[in-house]
């Protein structure tokens, strides 16, 4: 910024250009003259915005190219013939305003002011926490970028992101702490925080909360419920927590386990029962079980199909019977290797082992199957071959002739007579009908 002040209105176009107005500690600053449009008598620099001789760092005669030093002379500055002044090795102390004096050729004075920054190099900085061991949903964390420096800009970064305010995050004033609120574990980072000046920018390492949390409710896999007899029984438990749990197994309330995993080799019938895996976290002094209830099963044994008849005349009805040793099975059954669609003429009992046709239709010829399982195991039983016998057409159909005997009826008890030539023709009429009778 430039502070220009006159004393006589025909020099107003000199001025003068800090080069460069904000500069890092130990740079070079020039204070570069503009405009000149004569020569003055004398160049005279000041510390500050005042004229005083305390504040007098050199001065340059023109007309002798003298140069003296004055009071406020530090020993890194240099003037030239053209009044420009340079700062060499600047340091913060060197911020502020300085005033060019210039005795003109007509005695008159003239001045001009002009300020300059001098910011430091900014360090490194690092994060600091309040609580290195925060606890999710029960504790809260402030962070705080160091140093604290002056005129600086504070930013922060979360997983490369920037940060601003909202419900549970809060930044002070300078933005140099920030705090979060009712921590969660997405809040573990990580995290840096920026330091920027007009001059430079550096950023933390990586900071990273520790956020203790849970046990969670565990899982337990293989999800399955149901175990084949004589197989090895292996089952994890997982749940998600910092530190990380101790696990503990429990079969029928009795303690089995203290590990994530449990093995059991060549189950039998007798390792039914309640499986719990409990999980504790030392440090949050939470803890969570999951039960999981287990049968082991017996594979089922192949089903027979009993049936009346395995021929049977169309029209007429049939009962098939699925037949097994095995309980708690499911029965589905099988249409020439099909699943069996039923038809509104089929018909299962309550526990699928029977199925009924009525009436049977040619179209039910096939083989048919049953199929046993268990939630382990499924075996079928041999086909068995139903054959629909076609009855062929009715006796009432109407392509079948019988054979009829026909017998002449003679009304009012007259038999015809051939006519004869004496004889004219009757003149009543005779009617003649015929009975059909069949034999």
């Amino acid at each position: 910024s430039l502070l220009i002040y006159w004393s006589s209105p025909t020099t107003a176009q000199v001025s003068v250009e800090a080069v460069l107005p904000h500069v890092a500690e130990g740079s070079n600053v020039l204070l570069l003259v503009h405009n000149l449009r004569e020569i003055p008598r004398v160049f005279y620099w000041y510390k500050g915005e005042n004229v005083d001789n305390s504040n007098e760092i050199t001065r340059f005669i023109t007309s002798t190219s003298e140069i003296t030093t004055g009071p406020a002379y530090s020993g890194r500055e240099t003037i030239y013939p053209n009044g420009s002044l340079l700062f060499q090795n600047v340091t913060q102390n060197d911020t502020g305003a300085y005033t060019l004096q210039m005795l003109m050729q007509s005695y008159d004075y003239m001045k001009v002011s002009v300020q300059f920054h001098v910011h430091p190099l900014l360090p490194k900085p690092s994060i600091t926490s309040n609580n290195s061991n925060p606890m999710e949903g029960e504790d809260s964390v402030a962070l705080m970028c160091e140093p604290e420096t002056k005129n600086t800009t504070y930013l922060w970064r979360r997983n490369g992101q920037s940060l601003s305010e909202d419900n549970r995050l809060k930044l002070s004033e300078d933005n140099r702490t920030l705090t979060l609120l009712s921590v969660v574990r997405t809040d573990t980072g990580p995290y840096e925080c920026e330091t920027q000046n007009p001059v430079s920018t550096s950023r933390s390492d990586p900071f990273t909360l520790n956020i203790t949390y849970g046990p969670d409710v565990p899982i337990i896999s293989p999800s399955n419920t149901h175990f084949h007899l004589r197989t090895n029984l292996s089952l994890s438990c997982q749940a998600a927590s910092n530190p990380p749990a101790q696990y503990y197994w429990f079969v029928n309330g009795e303690i089995q386990s203290s590990s994530q995993e449990l093995f059991i080799p060549n189950i039998t019938t007798n390792n039914s029962g309640s499986y719990t895996c409990f999980v504790y976290n030392s440090v949050t002094g939470l803890n969570k079980t999951t039960v999981k209830n287990i049968t082991v099963l017996e594979p089922v044994t192949a089903p027979s199909i009993q049936v009346s008849n395995t021929t049977v005349k169309e029209l007429d009805s049939v009962s098939l019977t699925c037949s097994s040793n095995d309980t708690g099975i499911a029965i589905r059954w099988l249409f020439n290797g099909q699943s069996l669609g039923l038809t509104d003429r089929m018909k299962l009992s309550l526990d699928n082992s029977t199925l009924s046709i009525d009436p049977v239709r040619r179209e039910d010829s096939g083989k048919y199957q049953c199929e046993v399982s268990n939630p382990v195991s499924s075996e079928r039983s041999d086909p068995i071959q139903l054959d629909i016998i076609d009855l062929g057409p009715s006796d009432n159909s109407p392509n079948k002739v019988d054979e009829v005997a026909y017998t002449v009826l003679n009304i009012n008890g007259q038999t015809p007579k051939p006519p004869t030539s004496a004889s004219p023709s009757p003149r009543s009429t005779e009617t003649v009908y015929s009975e059909v009778k069949k034999q």
